[in-house]
């Protein structure tokens, strides 16, 4: 059996991915509010709307690319983040810098190239955009993780960032497989499979080894969650998370945002990663507290 590799087949599949991603991101930015610290303890919603950050508004634009393209065009990838970059969903300073300059006429290869003393931004913004990418590619894995290592380059150019990228592809694209959700350990080894040495791979392996471990923070601790906002900080406990509940969001919000960190992000990543499968798509009744994606994101061929 083989996923729909038809254009509206892999919309559709993006598409789902994306509204995972939205309410992970837009419910994991709740619990930045002090006065919503009880609530994520007691595992209860907070009222709505939710609103989406970055994390959302780069992913749509991930998926505009790729519904217009069928690939990763890094030139209408850079256009489209500069386009419809707006200031007050949380980006971090440098690349608020780096999408003005875009749009302004910059050159996205020479600025990404520059930022941090050339060594590039080695953040978790590659990844926590890419899970559609890796749902429309769910017939080909290997080609979601060359297609997001192309997708990174517009805004990080740090190997780390570029494979924690690769990674998040990878793991929707297994997770959307047509046969149902592989098992975590089948998932896991399947994302160290395809990405390359680097410190992610490192954290994936021991994401790989700690899956018997029913102490979500204990894991986090080990692997990070994104309190330093670097990929290797960020991706591993990400798709820890991910894999031990693909076919329960639910689960695999609280678990996830019950370690803290870099909430928003890490639950976005879950929530495309899980929502990339039929299995894993969020409730009903979240999905409708979250504002709307963007008018612009297309919604059929």
């Amino acid at each position: 059996m083989t996923a729909d590799s038809s254009s509206s087949g892999r919309l559709e599949r993006a598409l789902a991915s994306l509204r995972g991603l939205a309410v992970g991101d837009a419910l994991g930015s709740q619990f930045f509010v002090p006065a919503h610290y009880p609530l994520l303890k007691r595992r209860e919603l907070p009222e709505g709307p939710w609103q989406w950050t970055d994390d959302t508004e780069m992913a749509s634009s991930v998926v505009a690319v790729l519904a217009a393209e069928h690939r990763i065009d890094q030139d209408a990838l850079a256009r489209s983040f500069a386009e419809h970059h707006d200031f007050d969903r949380g980006y971090g300073p440098a690349v608020n810098r780096l999408l003005r300059l875009v749009r302004e006429g910059g050159d996205w290869r020479e600025l990404a190239a520059g930022l941090f003393n050339g060594q590039g931004s080695w953040g978790n913004g590659a990844a926590m955009r890419i899970a559609p990418l890796g749902a429309w590619y769910a017939d080909d894995p290997e080609q979601a993780t060359h297609q997001a290592e192309i997708s990174a380059y517009p805004t990080h150019q740090h190997r780390e960032a570029v494979v924690g990228a690769m990674a998040v592809a990878a793991a929707a694209a297994l997770a959307g497989s047509p046969d149902g959700p592989p098992s975590p350990e089948s998932l896991l080894d399947g994302v160290i499979a395809l990405v390359p040495k680097s410190a992610v791979g490192q954290g994936l392996r021991r994401a790989r080894d700690m899956l018997d471990y029913g102490d979500a923070g204990t894991v986090a601790a080990v692997l990070g969650c994104g309190r330093r906002t670097t990929a290797h900080d960020t991706v591993p406990f990400a798709l820890w998370s991910a894999a031990r509940r693909l076919g329960d969001y639910e689960a695999a919000f609280w678990t996830t945002a019950g370690v803290g960190g870099d909430v928003d992000t890490t639950c976005a990543i879950v929530g495309g990663v899980l929502a990339s499968g039929k299995a894993g798509a969020p409730p009903a009744e979240w999905v409708e507290r979250v504002e709307a994606l963007p008018e612009w994101v297309p919604t059929g061929p």
